[in-house]
C-alpha cells in the first residue's frame, strides 16, 4: 500500500519495490529475524544508489529501523510509524487527554514503538493497542470488508476499543487500509482513522523535498481530482516515474495479486532467490536519477 501512495503523492519518482513474499508476513517473526532480513534487502538495493529508503512495513519499521539507520548511516531512511504517530496526535487536535488506539501486528504491538511514538509527542494521551493477527491472512486470501469472517474478526478486535471510546485509531500495518471502510463501519464515523501508509508517503514527500532531491511535483491529497478541469485537460501530460518489483517467492502470484495490493497492474516482478544474502518483507525505494535512466 505505500507504493500506491507514493506513486499517487510522487508520481514523477522511479520506485523501486522489494517483497518478501517467502517469509511474509513479520507480524510473528523474532526481532533479529527481522533486521536480518532489512539488513539483506538494503545492501541488495545499495547498488541502484537509492536516494530515500522506505521500511514500508508497520513490523520492521518497529523492529529494525533503529539498527539499519545506524549500519548505513550514508542512506536516508525512513518508516511508517513516526508519520502515523504524528497523524495521530495531529488528529487528537485540542482534545485534552485523547485517546488513540491501534491495531497492528502482534510483533509491532509487543515493541511498544507506537506507544512511545505517540507520546514522544502527546504525554497527556490514553494510548491503547490491540494485536490482530488474523486481518493480515484473511487479506491475502482476497477477503474483502463486506466477508462475514472479516466484520466478525473486526467486531471481535475493535470491541474493547468502542467501549473505550477511542477518539483516534492508527491502521498500524499497511494491509489493513484495505479494510478502512470496514473497519469506519465497525469503529463508528466519530472516530478518526490513520493510515499509515498514506502518512508515510507525504512524510517522504518532505523529506526529499527539503533536500532538495524532489522529481516533479508533490500531489497533495484529493488533489487527483483536480484532473476533471478543464485548465488541467489542456496542461501538459504529468511524469511519471518508472516501477521496479522484486520478490522473494511466486512472482506470479504476486503480479496477480498486485492490482489489489498496489493499486496498479504490474509488469511479473524479477525473482530473487532468498538465501542467506538476502531476505525481507516489504521496502520501496525512490530512486535516484541515473536508475530511471537505466529503467
Amino acid at each position: 500500500m505505500v507504493v500506491s501512495a507514493l506513486r499517487r503523492v510522487l508520481p514523477a519518482e522511479d520506485l523501486v519495490y522489494f517483497g518478501d513474499t517467502a517469509h511474509l508476513p513479520y507480524g510473528n517473526k523474532s526481532p533479529a529475524a527481522v533486521c536480518r532480513f532489512v539488513r539483506q534487502i538494503v545492501r541488495f538495493l545499495l547498488p541502484m544508489e537509492p536516494k530515500h529508503v522506505v521500511i514500508a512495513c508497520n513490523t520492521a519499521t518497529a523492529l529494525a529501523m533503529s539498527e539499519i539507520a545506524v549500519e548505513f548511516p550514508q542512506l536516508s531512511i525512513s518508516g511508517v510509524i513516526e508519520p502515523g504517530a504524528r497523524a495521530a496526535v495531529a488528529a487528537a487536535g485540542a482534545m485534552r487527554v485523547p485517546a488513540i488506539g491501534v491495531i497492528a501486528t502482534e510483533a509491532t504491538v509487543r515493541s511498544k514503538a507506537y506507544e512511545r511514538a505517540i507520546f514522544r509527542r502527546r504525554n497527556m494521551a490514553r494510548v491503547m493497542l490491540r494485536p490482530t493477527p488474523l486481518l493480515v491472512p484473511m487479506i491475502e486470501e482476497g477477503r474483502t470488508g463486506d466477508d462475514p469472517l472479516v466484520e466478525t474478526a473486526l467486531r471481535q478486535y475493535l470491541q474493547s476499543m468502542i467501549l473505550r471510546k477511542v477518539d483516534v485509531l492508527v491502521l498500524g500495518c499497511t494491509h489493513y487500509p484495505l479494510l478502512k471502510g470496514a473497519i469506519a463501519k465497525v469503529i463508528g464515523s466519530r472516530v478518526r482513522l490513520i493510515d499509515s501508509a498514506e502518512q508515510c508517503a507525504q512524510d517522504v514527500a518532505r523529506r526529499l523535498k527539503r533536500k532538495g532531491l524532489l522529481c516533479g511535483e508533490v500531489i497533495a491529497p484529493g488533489e487527483e481530482s483536480s484532473s476533471d478541469d478543464t485548465a488541467a485537460m489542456d496542461g501538459p501530460e504529468p511524469t511519471t516515474g518508472s516501477l521496479r518489483t522484486f520478490v522473494t517467492d511466486d512472482p506470479d502470484r504476486f503480479a496477480f495479486l498486485a492490482s489489489r495490493f498496489l493499486g496498479m497492474e504490474i509488469e511479473r516482478p524479477t525473482l530473487v532467490e532468498p538465501g542467506d544474502d538476502l531476505a525481507g518483507e516489504v521496502l520501496e525505494t525512490v530512486a535516484q536519477p541515473p536508475l530511471r535512466a537505466a529503467g
